[in-house]
């Protein structure tokens, strides 16, 4: 296309929001008028199947249970019996936080909480930590800290941090089962380092699960600071809306409700019954058609701005755990998906930027725009330019660059990086991932590919335990082999080998000797044999 289709083509596939201030520009994705109409039936399917999971439709066939994230920030679509729940939740939250900021709720040992510790995984720690490095002031209430690992070095680190102010820092773990090891892990580990000061955990603690969990039982029987609902009916990576991401934002001064505001406001846009004028449908054709309806290009996405890096994060686990399915409802093996992966501009000009124009094609970038550049007025760095001209022109830049290349891009762009904004962003690819899921026809709410994960795990714990009691009971080093069919694991010598050589590295009392390069004759031994 010349400049004057190509800015033709822009202004007829522009889609912009003027509550918001927002704009979603598609015209640099090769799609045509043939594949629009081509969808036109199953969009129309899936615009149906979103109102049917509003109107609080069993949307997850797997587990049984209604998809109602979207209810969190419009009470009055939820069911009846749900509406004074969501509402009474939220006003909890901002009691808590403020008598948290004015000292009313403060530990034993201080007169305030100077910071926040929170311990969780996926969607119980990208969402927070998104939004926290998005829109915290640069001097917040207190401090926030994440442990979202069970890596022992990253929770010294964060715990060595904390060691002169953990007398003053507020703990909330969140976990919709208080089963989950990372998070069961974390709040174990952080409840040793207050033990080993003489402090009092459950003063300091507060829970986010759900009422009936091995978590509620654990905050009622030690009688925690606070506990904070989390529905069942709200997915982990749809959960930022929910106390999940509301009660650590607030803790940090962060508007919650203007949050569910933009959000909100991204609902009613995206329920629009039509490709176009509908932000969200126009996402999804643009990821449709770059993927063929089977994922085959993988997401870049650019933020330009350094408050929105975690995006990309938050974005992995939405798109992937929620499109990368390998049945579709029907039970065909379809193996779908959608890669996303990204960092920031203008960083990525130096990074993989050189491989996006001229490398495998196999991607499609989007760009994330913010207009304005900063609070206050910025100096000239070159005649008639400043250092937030240079940031745009290098987005415009980078996108035409590509588009010569024929490598397609989506562009979103938002004036301001506010609460509003950003409860705007996460609604859109909330709302884009349904509609996709639904053309596609599959379950976007479930995951059973990270529950067989979490069983895979479970299984290698139980045959450390059987390695270890198979040593014990052994009067002698023993083979690899040997060691393997003690355990009743023949046919997992690798596993055994990895596991013993694990324990030997912690000095957990297990000795391997021999040569290192050929682990089948190693010996292996109890130190205490």
């Amino acid at each position: 296309m010349n400049n004057h289709e190509l800015w033709q083509r822009y202004q007829e596939w522009l889609y912009y929001n003027q509550e918001l201030d927002l704009y979603l520009d598609i015209s640099r994705m090769g799609f045509d008028s043939k594949l629009v109409a081509s969808l036109e039936a199953r969009f129309t399917q899936a615009f149906k199947d979103m109102a049917d999971l509003e109107a609080g439709a069993i949307a997850n066939p797997d587990e049984k249970r209604q998809v109602g994230h979207y209810w969190l920030r419009d009470a009055d679509l939820a069911p009846a019996h749900l509406k004074k729940e969501i509402l009474s939740n939220l006003e909890q939250i901002e009691a808590f936080t403020e008598k948290v900021h004015n000292g009313t709720i403060h530990p034993h040992e201080a007169p305030k909480f100077t910071d926040v510790l929170s311990v969780g995984i996926g969607g119980s720690a990208l969402g927070p930590q998104f939004v926290a490095d998005a829109l915290a002031p640069d001097f917040p209430p207190l401090a926030i800290h994440f442990i979202d690992n069970t890596d022992p070095a990253g929770m010294d680190r964060i715990l060595n941090r904390l060691e002169n102010r953990l007398s003053s820092t507020l703990v909330i773990v969140t976990s919709k089962s208080g089963a989950t090891p990372e998070t069961r892990n974390g709040m174990l580990e952080v409840k040793h380092a207050y033990e080993r000061q003489g402090l009092h955990f459950p003063s300091h603690a507060v829970a986010i699960t759900v009422p009936g969990s091995k978590m509620d039982e654990l905050e009622r029987a030690e009688d925690w600071l606070a506990e904070f609902v989390m529905f069942d009916w709200v997915g982990g990576r749809t959960s930022e809306m929910s106390a999940v991401g509301l009660l650590s934002a607030a803790l940090l001064g962060i508007k919650i409700r203007e949050m569910l505001a933009g959000a909100k406001a991204m609902d009613i846009a995206t329920r629009l019954p039509q490709i176009k004028g509908n932000p969200a449908a126009l996402l999804t054709l643009a990821w449709y058609y770059s993927g063929e309806g089977k994922g085959k290009k993988d997401m870049v996405v650019l933020p330009y701005k350094d408050s929105l890096l975690l995006f990309s994060r938050y974005l992995q686990q939405l798109v992937m755990e929620s499109l990368g399915k390998e049945k579709d409802l029907d039970g065909h093996i379809v193996h779908q998906g959608i890669a996303v992966y990204g960092n920031k501009g203008s960083t990525d000009q130096h990074a993989y930027v050189q491989q996006l124009r001229e490398g495998i094609p196999n991607f499609f970038a989007t760009f994330i725009e913010v207009l304005e550049d900063r609070l206050g007025e910025s100096i000239e760095v070159e005649p008639m330019a400043t250092s937030g001209d240079f940031l745009s022109g290098l987005l415009l830049g980078t996108r035409e660059a590509l588009y010569e290349n024929q490598r397609d891009s989506i562009t979103v762009t938002i004036t301001q990086v506010n609460p509003r904004t950003v409860g705007a962003l996460i609604a859109l690819y909330e709302r884009a991932v349904g509609l996709y899921a639904s053309l596609v026809n599959i379950n976007a709410y479930h995951q059973p590919g990270v529950e067989a994960g979490k069983k895979a795990a479970a299984s290698v714990l139980e045959l450390q335990r059987k390695v270890l009691e198979s040593l014990q009971k052994a009067a002698q080093p023993l083979t690899l082999t040997d060691l393997a069919q003690k355990a009743q694991a023949s046919e997992q010598i690798e596993t055994v080998y990895k596991i013993v050589r694990h324990l030997a590295a912690n000095n957990r009392g297990v000795t391997l000797e021999g040569d290192r390069s050929h682990p089948a004759n190693l010996s292996v031994s109890l130190s205490n044999v």
